[in-house]
């Protein structure tokens, strides 16, 4: 399991005063102004970061860093990821999951015949779609909905699937 949930992206600065436009990742936007710090990926570090305000503007999280109080300290961030430590993360409600940790899954129908890994969650207004690769590298979507997907076993890294029928062809 990943130690590290992803929160956002730095997408630019917002001003001269050391504050950052973050692109959320997370469900719920609101969360940040909860969140009290942030790690910070640079590519060779990582860095935690204490929040020190948080605005909202049209998609985007707008933060500012304690510490962080101009925009030459802040630009060379752009483009690199936030992320909360597991005692950070939202508290999940029962049958909800961490992407992060579905990643990489075994995903088999109701006989045990393995169809592929769980390559991604796409997230659309109505419902995810699990994104599964097969043994020959094509991708499947199963909508995840109860018909479809019957269990989701973090520790094994196994979800079992309903096939309905069309979904495969």
């Amino acid at each position: 399991m990943e130690d590290l949930l992803q929160v956002g992206a730095i997408t630019s600065t917002h001003g001269i005063r050391g504050e950052v436009k973050v692109f959320p990742t997370t469900d719920d936007v609101n969360r940040f102004k909860k969140l009290k710090e942030v790690v910070l990926d640079t590519g060779k570090e990582q860095l935690t970061l204490q929040i020190e305000g948080v605005k909202f503007f049209k998609q985007f999280v707008i933060l500012k860093f304690k510490g962080i109080d101009n925009i030459n300290d802040i630009e060379k961030y752009k483009g690199k990821s936030l992320f909360v430590t597991r005692e950070n993360a939202v508290k999940l409600k029962k049958d909800e999951y961490f992407i992060a940790d579905m990643i990489g899954s075994t995903v088999e129908d109701e006989e045990g015949k393995v169809l592929g890994t769980l390559l991604d969650v796409m997230q659309t207004g109505a419902n995810d779609v699990y994104i599964v690769e097969d043994e020959n590298g094509k991708e499947l979507l199963f909508p995840a909905i109860k018909q479809c997907v019957l269990k989701v076993d973090i520790e094994e890294k196994k979800i079992l699937v309903h096939v309905m029928p069309g979904l495969l062809d």
